[in-house]
């Protein structure tokens, strides 16, 4: 597994709109056969704080979701919305193993 956790900080006056584009990416990318897992986690301390939960079967996957549309759109929709760079950070699956998410 290749999973990329996405940590993003929203404007505040662009909560509503990035919640908005970014379920519609989400909807989207669970579609593509190289995603196993794409949660949108809202901070409850701070909503304006959101991780992204991506879960590709490869690394090549994520490079694939890249080149859709929908990834496209969602990343220029987004950009303006964020109070800071977002930060993708990358992981190792060690439990469970790589055979239960087949």
């Amino acid at each position: 597994m290749h999973i990329v956790l996405v940590h993003v900080h929203v404007k505040e006056e662009a909560l509503e709109a990035f919640k908005a584009a970014t379920l519609e990416n989400a909807r989207h990318s669970i579609e593509e056969p190289g995603i196993v897992r794409f949660d949108v986690l809202q901070q409850v301390e701070d909503p304006t704080r959101f991780v992204l939960v991506e879960v590709y079967r490869q690394p090549e996957d994520q490079a694939k979701h890249r080149e859709t549309v929908h990834y496209q759109k969602w990343r220029d929709t987004v950009a303006e919305m964020m109070a800071e760079p977002r930060q993708g950070i990358r992981y190792l699956n060690l439990f469970p193993s790589d055979e239960a998410w087949k």
